[in-house]
């Protein structure tokens, strides 16, 4: 799912990789299916949010969210599923967030796209 991103760039998200945990599309579906209420945070850009998200998820751009997150997610404890258009995004966000102490920050790969592609719901 590497599109054409560059080098350098998935350098950083190989080695974010290295420090973070993932989910896959399917274990958030399946979670979701059997009742839980999951912290879902989506970090892609505002425009593509607001096109279209995972139902119920909250938008903390990666732009912005270590600096809001403290205040969104006090306790640095909490479990939360971040996913972006494939992700790479979510996983140096999740890796950012662990290195300021939360330690259930869990990147979704696939991210949206994933998502989409099987055939999930969505919102806008």
């Amino acid at each position: 799912m590497a599109k054409n991103h560059a080098p350098r760039f998935l350098a950083i998200v190989d080695d974010a990789r290295k420090n973070i945990e993932e989910c896959a599309v399917d274990d958030v579906k399946t979670r979701l299916d059997n009742g839980e209420e999951l912290l879902l945070i989506d970090v892609r850009e505002e425009s593509e949010f607001a096109n279209a998200h995972i139902p119920g998820a909250k938008h903390l751009g990666k732009g912005i969210i270590e600096r809001d997150i403290e205040k969104e997610v006090p306790e640095t404890d909490t479990e939360m599923i971040l996913y972006c258009g494939g992700g790479y995004r979510s996983a140096l966000a999740a890796d950012n967030l662990r290195k300021m102490g939360y330690t259930k920050a869990i990147s979704m790969d696939g991210g949206f796209r994933g998502w989409k592609e099987a055939g999930l719901p969505t919102e806008s």
